[in-house]
């Protein structure tokens, strides 16, 4: 049959058979597509059987058989048989994949349909026999039979002209100073050649020479305004052999931009390296298509979309000062356009300032070359964290255009958002960004390979399906697959398209013009959409959950590294090392985590070389930020160590009383501590050797002096351990013995207890789940429980057991004397699951921890960065609601108290049940969770491998999980901010160099729920840069005051660190705002 075994792609017209005249491999195809078919326009098709009968059946009964190799797998297809007058239909049942559309028709599932009719149905004469899909995909055939009544004799088919098809296009032509409509005409003609003409309605005929087989002419009609049917006839010395309706329907006078892009993938399709490579040259292509076209008509002139500014970046690292040069031209004059991410990010595993890191190199680019840079591509990732609207914004991004992956694991997002624009509403409520998926998302040029009309017709068809409003539309051409070279070739086709026809009309450009020229237009239309658009693919993280929590511990390492040297040596700021490092924790955040056969050959030389880079990203995180922490300390030769002295750094905005950690090393001296008044403060050596003591009252931004002494540890409190209980006088829980999770856990002041048990789980209990079904799911075998820390200062329970997945369990509970919180450390020795397929359920596993928290009618509130959410209350729709990605806390309140729940190294949670249960390849939008309802039980989703693709396949060794549990009267989410950013940017000891440490702190903000996202020495050395964001979700009027060097000028100020509006006096902070000061000392 025609097309086969495997060119589906190359698919143009349906099948139209002639029995005695049509030969089967040029006009049948082997694959009769669907509506569901993007690859065949997304419309019904329709397949043509003509023969001819010397005679009528007087009798009897007919049976037409089709016989097929197989159907769609998800979507079969429903037929609809015509035979002459009788319609019949059919619905086929699923197939066994795509591997027999692929060339393998032997791994088909072969089945037969029959229609039976009675054998009157056919006529003497011409009889037709139309096959026409108007439900779900694809069906291949293998032959198509009809069984007749003996002594039914054939004949030629009498017809000599046929009007196959007759479609108008979705286009207009000016001739004259008129409108038209171009309608094409597809004809069969049978027996001896002939002189014709084609007509449309009472328009002018056509004459056509009428010849053998098919052929194609092209009519116009009038432009109308209203649905009108016209009748296009074939004639022969003026006889009517052929007639056809069509309906005619108003032509949108539409104007489309195209983006041309690269998808980059860092990975998946190639190594690492080679896409560095290969995207640096795309940008070399993409300059010189851009030139080449520099002549031709505006609008069909090549304009290269860097999609992210990491290739950009790349470019400028690596190529020589002329084509450094060549790219500044070039996007000088509109050639290259910028776009402001730096990669395609898993934003909702951004830290606060990592978050703004995604965004500041376009600020940096904005300034060298002189072209502002106001919109931004992501590509491939559904969903994004809300506060990334905050961040856009902090860069001047207006315009972000999202393109998700087209159909696996992205919910309901295209079904909501695909070509509907809107506004995004930031968590401030004021910040917003115009988001706009287009069409088929990035992947039109997948489907289409080149620009063509019946890509023109396709797309014009599916806005009118989708009703879809406006006549700016928009795509992106992303060239053949991702990581894509550029595709200069949609030049011409837009030259000669454009020259041909008035509307649509064709505009190759940047990003930023086709969203403006929309907003310009539409702008005041478009509905403002506030909420969280909880991301989808962040759940991967989880498949190296120890890399993903170094990562998270990098982050913050470098807040607090850029903050000591704001404190203590500014002029030393090394800019290039930071951003260095911080595009390495950008880096690993990116999307693409592995090779496309990670999941399905984890061993395979692809798999392991692209994780080694990839892992490689975190590792070199990990050191830079703790070279970095290092260098910020490091004091001149001049400033001699104190010996048994350390200082406590405090790199916060607020004063901290906390545990502070001396090594082993740097406590040689004794066991006691003195503060810089000579006052004892509790202390106590650890079993592990290093000393722990109550930092108290540490001022923001400064540090305190602390002494070590010879003679036991001082405590004036005392944390006890106690069987299967701790206490801290503030705070005390029991264990169950039997399984080791918290099943009391009360506070101080507060009645009642905070776990609830009622349904058989407790605090950090420990689940296990392998495939999806819940009645599978297992926990930890016996435990033995004993104290581990004995106080007085410090207490802490160990419980060891076995446990399913592990090779062991190891879960310490720890609490301090007089504070009012539980750290919980659980120690997973991950064993590799081991599977003979790691796509089926038994080689799919979860690691959950449960907290179930007795808070009746609580609501749940989640840390996100730069921002908090409520689940459902503030989710967009289509936001994930199988898991969420959270900062670094959830609360759990009602009106009277509440519990704070950290979480230092798992970013992934469950609300109200282990909900996190899809696995592989999830194309089906309904499979989603909709509706998340009240509840207070949550679940830290430690470990997975899920995925089907790209992720880790399984992961083992040891990996650890902190928690810390504070429960609390009423909410506070400013105070559950300040406690959480204390424990992932914890009080840092260092020895005592020099003299004292300044009493007075360098900065102090003003209310406290004001928080200090980043401190940091301007990028130019002249200024520092300070961001505030309000944590408590009310609008606060901040007060910032110095100590030491008093500023000479502040400035609003956002990314690019320049001046903005000079400010005095108290700073206006929206609920969940940022704002950037640049604030300017005496040289």
């Amino acid at each position: 049959l025609a097309l086969a075994p495997q060119g589906w792609g190359q698919y143009q017209s349906d099948g139209f058979y002639v029995v005695g005249g049509s030969d089967s491999k040029k006009d049948w195809p082997y694959a009769h597509p669907g509506p569901s078919d993007a690859w065949a326009g997304a419309r019904s098709h329709t397949f043509v059987v003509l023969f001819g009968l010397a005679a009528a059946p007087s009798a009897g009964e007919c049976r037409l058989a089709v016989h097929l190799l197989d159907t769609h797998s998800a979507g079969p297809p429903t037929v609809q048989i015509e035979i002459n007058d009788k319609s019949f239909e059919r619905s086929l049942p699923a197939g066994a994949g795509d591997a027999s559309i692929n060339g393998e028709p032997g791994k088909g599932a072969k089945r037969t349909f029959e229609i039976a009719f009675p054998a009157g149905t056919l006529k003497a004469g011409d009889n037709e026999i139309r096959v026409t899909t108007i439900k779900g995909s694809w069906m291949l055939y293998d032959s198509v039979e009809m069984i007749a009544p003996a002594g039914l004799a054939l004949a030629e088919v009498r017809s000599r002209t046929l009007i196959e098809q007759a479609r108008p296009m979705r286009a207009l032509m000016e001739q004259g100073g008129r409108t038209f409509q171009p309608v094409t005409v597809a004809l069969r003609h049978f027996g001896e050649e002939a002189d014709g003409e084609v007509r449309l309605g009472n328009g002018q005929a056509v004459p056509l020479r009428l010849t053998k087989g098919w052929q194609q002419v092209e009519l116009l009609a009038a432009d109308v305004q209203d649905e009108t049917t016209q009748t296009v006839t074939v004639a022969i010395d003026g006889k009517t052999v052929a007639s056809r309706d069509i309906v005619l329907k108003p032509v949108k006078k539409l104007t489309v931009y195209i983006t041309p892009h690269s998808h980059t993938d860092i990975g998946y399709t190639e190594i690492q390296t080679a896409i560095e490579a290969k995207q640096v040259q795309n940008l070399v292509d993409g300059i010189a298509a851009a030139k080449r076209t520099a002549d031709y008509p505006e609008g069909a002139r090549f304009v290269w979309n860097v999609e992210v500014l990491w290739a950009a970046d790349l470019y400028l690292r690596r190529l020589d000062d002329q084509r450094r040069a060549d790219f500044l031209d070039a996007v000088r004059k509109g050639q290259v356009v910028l776009n402001g991410m730096y990669l395609n990010e898993l934003t909702g595993l951004c830290r606060p300032e990592e978050l703004v890191r995604l965004f500041k190199y376009s600020t940096e680019l904005a300034a060298k070359t002189g072209v502002p840079i106001d919109s931004a591509m992501i590509s491939d990732v559904p969903g994004y964290t809300w506060g990334t609207v905050t961040a856009m914004a902090q860069a001047g991004i207006r315009y972000f255009s999202v393109a998700p992956n087209y159909f696996d694991r992205i919910g309901t997002i295209l079904r909501e958002w695909e070509n509907k624009p809107f506004y995004w509403v930031g968590p401030d409520g004021r910040s917003k960004v115009l988001v706009w998926i287009p069409f088929w998302g990035y992947a039109m040029s997948h489907r289409y390979g080149t620009m063509s009309a019946k890509l023109v017709e396709d797309f014009s068809d599916g806005l009118e399906k989708r009703k879809y409003p406006f006549d700016i539309a928009y795509v992106r051409w992303s060239g053949h697959g991702d990581n894509a070279v550029p595709d200069p070739a949609i030049c011409e086709f837009v030259r000669d398209w454009n020259a041909k026809y008035a509307w649509p009309r064709f505009v190759i450009c940047g990003t930023s013009e086709a969203f403006r020229a929309f907003e310009q237009r539409y702008g005041a239309q478009l509905p403002l959409v506030r909420g969280d658009w909880t991301p989808y693919w962040e759940d991967g993280a989880g498949s190296s959950a120890l890399e993903t929590a170094m990562n998270r511990a990098s982050s913050d390492r470098l807040a607090q590294a850029e903050a000591l040297f704001a404190m203590l040596k500014p002029a030393g700021y090394p800019r290039a090392a930071f951003e260095d490092a911080w595009n390495s924790v950008l880096l690993y955040s990116e999307h693409t985590w592995g090779a496309w056969c990670s999941v399905s050959e984890p061993q395979r030389k692809e798999t392991l070389e692209q994780w080694e880079i990839k892992r490689g990203y975190a590792e070199s995180a990990d050191k830079q930020s703790r070279d970095l922490l290092t260098a910020s300390l490091a004091r001149s030769d001049a400033d001699a160590q104190k010996p048994n002295a350390i200082d406590v750094f405090n790199t916060l905005s607020w004063p901290r009383t906390e545990l502070a950690t001396i090594p082993k090393s740097l406590s040689t001296g004794g066991d006691r501590v003195k503060d810089d008044k000579g006052k004892l403060v509790p202390s106590q050596r650890l079993v592990s050797g290093e000393l722990v003591f109550l930092a108290k009252d540490v001022p923001p931004f400064t540090s305190r002096r602390y002494t070590i002494v010879a003679g036991a540890a001082h405590t004036n409190g005392r944390a006890v351990a106690q069987g299967p209980t701790l206490d801290s006088g503030a705070v005390r829980l029991r264990v169950d013995d039997k399984t080791g999770g918290i099943v009391e856990l009360t506070a101080r002041g507060l009645a009642g207890n905070f776990a609830d048990t009622s349904k058989g789980e407790a605090l950090n209990d420990y689940l296990y789940l392998i495939g999806d079904d819940m009645k599978d799911l297992r926990r930890n075998d016996a435990v033995t429980i004993r104290t581990g820390e004995a106080g007085p200062l410090v207490a802490s329970l160990v419980i060891e057991s076995p446990a399913p997945g592990c090779r062991k369990l190891v879960r310490e509970l720890r609490v301090v004397a007089g504070l009012d919180s539980v750290e919980i450390i659980n120690a997973v020795d991950k064993e590799r699951l081991k599977a003979k397929s790691y796509h089926a359920k038994e080689g799919k596993e979860s690691v959950n921890f449960a907290f179930p928290f007795a808070v009746p009618d609580g609501e749940m509130l989640l840390d996100i960065p730069l921002g908090v959410m409520r689940p459902e209350a503030d989710q967009m729709p289509s936001a994930c609601k199988n898991w969420f990605t959270v900062g670094r806390w959830a609360d759990v309140s009602n009106a009277d108290r509440g519990v704070t729940w950290v979480t230092l190294d798992a970013p992934l949670l469950q609300v109200g049940g282990i909900t996190a249960t899809l696995l592989n390849s999830q194309t089906d939008p309904n499979v989603w969770r909709a509706h998340v309802e009240p509840t207070q039980a949550l679940y830290c989703w430690a470990m997975n491998n899920h995925w089907g693709t790209n992720y880790r396949a399984y992961q083992e060794g040891p990996t650890v999980f902190r928690f810390v549990l504070r429960p609390h009267r009423k909410a506070d989410i400013g105070e559950a901010s300040r406690f959480a950013t204390g424990l992932s940017q914890p009080l840092l000891v260092a020895p005592a160099m020099g003299k004292k440490p300044a009493s007075k702190p360098l900065l102090t903000v003003e209310p406290a729920d004001v928080l200090v996202t980043s401190l940091k020495p301007g990028d130019d050395g002249r200024a520092l840069i300070v961001r505030l964001f309000g944590a408590s979700g009310q609008d606060r009027s901040a007060r910032l005051q110095w100590s030491g060097r008093k500023p000479v000028a502040t400035f609003l100020s956002d990314a690019s660190e320049q001046k903005s509006k000079p400010v005095s006096g108290p700073i206006d902070v929206p609920a969940c705002g940022l704002v950037t000061l640049r604030v300017e000392f005496k040289p």
